[in-house]
C-alpha cells in the first residue's frame, strides 16, 4: 500500500487539473491545487476536499512564497504535476503576433520550468525521492495546422523533462510527462458538442475512435507517480487511443 504523499497540482482550478487532484486525492495523497484563478481554485478545492492556493506560476516570488507556505504546513511537495498551462491561444505561422508567443512560452514553458526547479530544489534539501509529472501534448510530435505555437511549447515541455531527468536521477528524483491527445474537458464538449462535424474530425483521426476522457489523462499521470512507475524517468507517455500512429 502507498503511502500518503504531500502532492501539488498546478492549474487545478478545472479540467485536466481537477480530474488529476481528484485521482489523486482518491488514492489516500495529500493534495493541494494551485491555479492563478483565485476564486475557482478556491471553489474546486472546497468541492473536491482538498486545499487550495492562488499562484501564478509565471511569477518567481509569488512561488517561493507559497512554496514555503506550502511547507510549514504540509511538508516538503513529494508529488508535483506540473499541469498550468495555456491552450487558448492560437494562430497561424503567418499570422500569429510575436508577443502571443512570448505569452505561450512564458506560461507553458517558464512556468513549468520555475516550478520544476524551486520544487525539486526543495527535494533535494529535504532528501525526498520525489516525482514531477509534466503534462505535455502530443502536439509536440504530431503537428495541427495553426497551433503551432502551443505545439512548440509543448515540444519544450518534452525537453524540459528529458533534461530534469537526468540531471536530477542522481537525487533519486524522477521527471515524465503524460502526452494526451485531444481531452474531452467541459470546455472542449461544450465547444465540440457529439456528433459535431469538428468533433468527428477529430475521433476519425484516433485509432480508437474517441476522445480522451480526463480521468485517463489523470490514471497516467498517478501511475507515473506512483510505485510501479519506480524504474521510469525521462519518458513522455502519449494517452491518445493511438493518434499518434495514423
Amino acid at each position: 500500500m502507498q503511502r500518503t504523499r504531500t502532492v501539488l497540482v498546478t492549474g487545478g482550478a478545472g479540467g485536466i487539473g481537477r480530474g488529476v487532484a481528484a485521482a489523486f486525492s482518491a488514492a489516500g495523497d495529500t493534495v493541494v491545487i494551485a491555479d492563478r484563478d483565485a476564486e475557482g481554485v478556491t471553489r474546486t478545492a472546497k468541492e473536491l476536499g482538498v486545499h487550495g492556493l492562488a499562484l501564478d506560476i509565471t511569477d518567481t516570488a509569488a512561488i517561493t512564497r507559497e512554496l514555503d507556505a506550502l511547507q510549514a504546513e504540509f511538508g516538503p511537495v513529494e508529488v508535483l504535476v506540473n499541469n498550468a498551462g495555456l491552450l487558448t491561444v492560437h494562430g497561424a505561422l503567418l499570422d500569429l503576433p510575436g508577443s502571443d508567443l512570448d505569452t505561450i512560452l512564458r506560461t507553458n514553458v517558464v512556468g513549468t520550468f520555475l516550478m520544476t526547479q524551486h520544487v525539486a530544489r526543495r527535494m533535494v534539501d529535504a532528501g525526498i525521492a520525489g516525482v514531477i509529472v509534466n503534462m505535455s501534448s502530443i502536439g509536440g510530435r504530431q503537428p495541427t495546422p495553426g497551433m503551432g505555437g502551443y505545439e512548440s511549447s509543448k515540444a519544450a515541455v518534452d525537453a524540459l523533462t528529458r533534461w530534469a531527468a537526468i540531471e536530477l536521477a542522481a537525487h533519486n528524483i524522477r521527471v515524465n510527462a503524460v502526452a494526451p491527445g485531444p481531452v474531452l474537458t467541459e470546455m472542449l464538449a461544450t465547444g465540440m458538442p457529439e456528433g459535431s462535424p469538428q468533433r468527428r474530425a477529430w475521433e476519425d483521426r484516433i485509432p480508437l475512435k474517441r476522445l480522451a476522457a480526463v480521468d485517463d489523462v489523470a490514471a497516467a499521470a498517478v501511475f507515473l507517480a506512483g510505485e510501479s512507475a519506480a524504474h521510469i524517468t525521462g519518458t513522455s507517455l502519449p494517452v491518445d487511443g493511438g493518434q499518434l500512429l495514423t
